[in-house]
């Protein structure tokens, strides 16, 4: 009876180590957290064609179209103590450019850093941008027959009561209002928005309801993106776009971004997302999207030159994503 005991208990003990090897032996699950403020249904395919190919699984967190982009960086803010998330791919760049001052990004390098456009990246390789959209105004084909060509226009009082714009506290509004005051300076940034206010601008909760108001007749002229217009049209809404230029020397052009967070759980992954992220291959499937953003990568820009933006207003992000809270709260202030 020992004997069968024994027998019994040695087996037992292989079998737990011969489990235990086997368990240590299995490959360790990737993953890789990303928080993205691009629209979900753009990103995913992308995030899809990344796990397949690399084999990581992309645990990924979005922003809601009111709060776009803003709720994220929050969410960082808070988390800065115990990181959760390895990567932050937003669709724009000022408060990107504000987060790598607060510490909350890492460098990433690699063999593309070096030949990135200046303008496009941190001095300290914490953030790239890439795959451009732009401030233009949309207008109802039907309803505007000679459409305003710049927010100098927008003042003109035949627009009154016909004209809708996002809130300037969330998304690319707020950048872009941001950039009238860098670009012409506070006192005529303050009488454009009094200018609007007295012309009855309405706010909504994003560029697309702003689109969307004009493509059902509520308003007749917007501030938008370009690649809000491109979806408009894509569901044969009667809208058309201009740019939205700034006294004659452009409009603004507004960056995706991508960054590494500090001290991420995922270090090795969020390396290969971020390679990814920075990619032609990435650049070709925004450019071939409803959202048709604007490529950088050489190889690119003539295949998708029907998306070129043809005139970027040329003016620094930084001096912009410094202003950007104040600027916001004035605007708010005015227009309300």
């Amino acid at each position: 009876m020992r004997g069968i005991f024994l027998r019994i208990t040695v087996l037992v003990l292989i079998g737990a180590t011969l489990g235990s090897c086997a368990r240590k032996s299995e490959p360790r699950a990737r993953q890789v957290v990303l928080y993205c403020s691009v629209d979900q249904t753009l990103a995913e395919p992308i995030i899809a064609a990344f796990e397949s190919q690399s084999g990581i699984k992309v645990l990924t967190r979005f922003d809601t179209e009111a709060a776009k982009t803003v709720g994220l960086v929050q969410r960082l803010r808070s988390e800065q103590g115990a990181p959760v998330a390895d990567v932050f791919w937003s669709s724009e760049i000022f408060y990107t450019i504000r987060l790598a001052r607060e510490g909350l990004f890492t460098p990433y390098q690699d063999t593309q850093s070096e030949t990135w456009p200046e303008s496009l990246k941190d001095p300290n390789y914490l953030w790239y941008g890439f795959a451009l959209r732009a401030r233009v105004i949309g207008y109802h084909t039907d309803r505007v027959t000679n459409p305003p060509r710049s927010l100098e226009d927008m003042l003109d009082r035949k627009w009154q009561g016909r004209i809708v714009m996002a809130t300037p506290e969330f998304g690319t509004t707020g950048g872009d209002v941001t950039s009238w005051f860098v670009h012409y300076g506070s006192d005529r940034a303050r009488a454009i928005l009094k200018g609007l206010k007295a012309n009855d601008i309405r706010l909504v909760e994003g560029n697309s309801t702003a689109v969307r108001m004009v493509a059902t007749g509520q308003a007749d002229v917007c501030f938008t993106d370009t690649d809000d217009v491109y979806a408009a049209q894509r569901n044969g809404w009667p809208l058309a776009m201009v740019p939205l230029d700034q006294a004659g020397q452009g409009n603004l052009a507004i960056p995706n971004t991508a960054a590494m967070i500090k001290h991420g759980p995922h270090a090795e992954e969020a390396r290969e997302l971020m390679a990814f992220l920075l990619s032609d291959e990435l650049e070709r499937s925004l450019a071939e999207s409803d959202s048709h953003n604007s490529p950088i990568h050489a190889s690119l820009v003539e295949t998708f030159k029907a998306y070129r933006l043809t005139t970027p207003l040329k003016i620094r992000y930084e001096p912009i994503a410094d202003q950007l809270t104040e600027a916001i709260q004035t605007a708010r202030e005015m227009l309300l």
